[in-house]
C-alpha cells in the first residue's frame, strides 16, 4: 500500500501551483490529463508514495512545467480557462488531509491585478526599512495601545527605567552636596 506526500496548492486566474512535498524521491513519475487528472508517483527509501487526483477543471497539458528538486517537485499547471476555480478539487466536501494550502504562493483573487503590476519575486528586502518607515505605527507605538499585561515585554518598563534614573541622578547630587558640605566643614 502506498502512502500519499503533502501536496501544497496555490492558484491564479491562468495556473495552478502543486508543489509535492518528498525530499529524495527516487523514480519520480508526474503526469496530467486534459481533463483534469494529475498524477503522482514516487519512491522514498523504499517505500511508494503516490497521489491521484481529479482538478476542478480542464487543464493545458503542454503549457504545463515540473521541476524535480532534491526537497520538492514543483509543478506549475496551465488551465484551460482563464478563471478562479471555487477548489482544487472535481469533488466538492472535505479535501484529503495530505492537501494544503500553500500560504507562500497563495493571493486573493482581487489582489491578483496588484501583484501582476508589482511582482516582487526578484526584489531583496534584505536591506530595507523596518515597516514603520513607510507609513506604519512604530513599534513602540503599537505596544502603547496593545497593553497586554503579564509577563512579556511591559511599556511600564521604560517608565521604571527613567525613573531609576532620575532616582540615580537625584542621589549623585545629594552625595555631591555631602561631599562638598564635608569639604567645607574641613576648611572651617
Amino acid at each position: 500500500m502506498s502512502r500519499h506526500p503533502t501536496v501544497k496548492w496555490a492558484q491564479r486566474s491562468d495556473k495552478l501551483y502543486l508543489t509535492v512535498e518528498l525530499p529524495d524521491a527516487k523514480d519520480v513519475k508526474v503526469k496530467l490529463e486534459p481533463e483534469g487528472r494529475f498524477m503522482f508517483s514516487a519512491t522514498k527509501d523504499d517505500v511508494p508514495y503516490e497521489v491521484d487526483i481529479e482538478l476542478f477543471d480542464k487543464i493545458k497539458v503542454e503549457d504545463s512545467k515540473v521541476n524535480v528538486g532534491v526537497r520538492s517537485i514543483a509543478y506549475v499547471v496551465a488551465k484551460a480557462e482563464k478563471k478562479w476555480w471555487a477548489r482544487l478539487l472535481k469533488n466538492a466536501g472535505k479535501p484529503p488531509v495530505f492537501l494544503k494550502v500553500d500560504w507562500d504562493k497563495w493571493i486573493d483573487e482581487e489582489d491578483e491585478n496588484e501583484k501582476a503590476g508589482m511582482d516582487m519575486d526578484d526584489m531583496d528586502f534584505s536591506h530595507a526599512p523596518h515597516s514603520s518607515a513607510v507609513g506604519f505605527e512604530s513599534g513602540l507605538q503599537q505596544r502603547k495601545k496593545l497593553d497586554m499585561g503579564g509577563d512579556d515585554f511591559d511599556m511600564d518598563e521604560s517608565k521604571d527605567e527613567e525613573e531609576g534614573f532620575k532616582a540615580k541622578e537625584e542621589e549623585d547630587k545629594e552625595k555631591e552636596e555631602q561631599v562638598a558640605a564635608l569639604a567645607e566643614e574641613a576648611k572651617a
